[in-house]
């Protein structure tokens, strides 16, 4: 008797189908279903094989799928999923604990997203300081909920919306602490920073930017708020990016790599600086299973010595990027495996051409190709990677 096996066109078909149908169209998908991930490499139901230097936007740093965090989601699934923040649970206050140890700040405050962390910031800057104002950088991007595009800087993210929750913002440009100093005025509650942008072309800054807007803010009594959302949790080769330039914030938000692929977000503040009784809420934030997954996932970094590891295989990848025999690569950028080709003329054909030979990659900022893959990634799959690029 013949098999009943699934046609896998039929079912690339109608999960398309599906979306376009039932999903608001704002995403420009790549056409691809994906159904199974391990490590650096993720599979689609035709059985393809790719290798994913996207990690979900600089997601799964300990890769797909890593045995210890699905391990961990399955335990706690069979105890406890949810109860709010009305109750304290064990696995959030061990969290709670192991992020005050890793980031070197005071207390958190959890929920669900970057953009939410970004939002929390904010209202903790307003809260805490009596001013409305911030200062941001330009090409900066900090989430797309109504108040976090207040400080986020391309104009096609925000025009539609407007007006912004904040009306004081200034946009300055990136690694230019004087023009910071130059915008601070009486209303300003923060200056808000990526300490490598990410969404904006994977801009690293000089050296001593960080720590000339750090005296800057001591200067002014202005708060200083760092988005570690896509850099933190080892993807720059340190736990958090703020390490390599010797700046401290007083606030810092988190996401993406924190749950090891499930969704949470947070901030961290300094001593003395804290969101008092019910000024703040999240009904999800910092739920049992977000925490148990991103306990899971800080103690998989810490153990296989994931910053450590992006250290080596981030140079060699770039090593590997400028040796490349291609005339239109304008510059190779980054820390870590936080890296940023950027190409001559906009890179949406190296894109599909990655991903029809087995590559995922991601274009930003129109003409840079942005390699944020798993910290697990090895040698060879760079070689493999490398290779296809260069072809490209």
């Amino acid at each position: 008797m013949k098999e009943n096996i699934p046609d896998p066109k039929s079912k690339y078909d109608d999960v398309v189908e599906k979306d376009s149908k039932c999903v608001m169209q704002t995403y420009g998908r790549q056409p691809l279903v994906l159904s199974k991930g391990r490590g650096a490499v993720v599979r689609d139901v035709f059985g393809r094989e790719y290798i994913d230097c996207v990690a979900g936007i600089a997601v799964n740093n300990v890769g797909h799928c890593h045995p210890k965090v699905t391990e961990a989601l399955k335990a706690q699934a069979g105890e406890l999923i949810h109860v709010s923040n009305l109750y304290y649970t064990e696995v959030q206050a061990e969290l709670a604990c192991e992020l005050v140890s890793v980031t070197g700040m005071e207390r958190v405050f959890f929920c669900n997203s970057g953009a939410e962390a970004m939002e929390a910031a904010m209202k903790l800057a307003r809260a805490r300081t009596g001013k409305s104002g911030f200062i941001a950088a330009e090409h900066s991007f900090h989430g797309r909920t109504i108040g976090a595009l207040s400080v986020t800087y391309k104009s096609v993210y925000r025009s539609p919306f407007e007006p912004p929750v904040s009306t004081d913002t200034s946009f300055v440009p990136y690694s230019d602490a004087g023009a910071i100093r130059e915008s601070i005025n009486k209303n300003t509650a923060a200056v808000v920073l990526e300490p490598i942008q990410g969404e904006g072309g994977v801009n690293v800054p000089d050296p001593d930017y960080l720590k000339e807007v750090r005296e800057i803010c001591d200067e002014t009594d202005t708060l200083l708020i760092f988005d570690e959302v896509q850099t933190g949790f080892g993807r720059t080769g340190k736990w958090f990016c703020k390490e390599h330039f010797g700046a401290e914030p007083d606030i810092m938000s988190m996401a993406k790599a924190i749950g090891g692929g499930f969704p949470m977000g947070a901030i961290a503040a300094r001593d003395g600086l804290s969101f008092e009784r019910s000024e703040h809420a999240s009904t999800f934030g910092g739920g049992p299973l977000a925490s148990a997954a991103a306990l899971a996932s800080i103690r998989v970094i810490r153990e296989e010595k994931l910053p450590e590891r992006a250290v080596e295989t981030g140079a060699y990848f770039m090593e590997k990027l400028r040796n490349m025999d291609r005339d239109d690569v304008v510059e190779v950028r980054g820390k870590g495996l936080m890296i940023g080709v950027e190409i001559a003329y906009p890179c949406g054909k190296f894109v599909d051409y990655a991903r029809e030979n087995g590559v995922l990659v991601n274009c930003t900022s129109d003409s840079v190709l942005r390699l944020v893959p798993p910290l697990v990634i090895t040698k060879e799959q760079i070689d493999t990677v490398v290779g296809v690029l260069e072809q490209a």
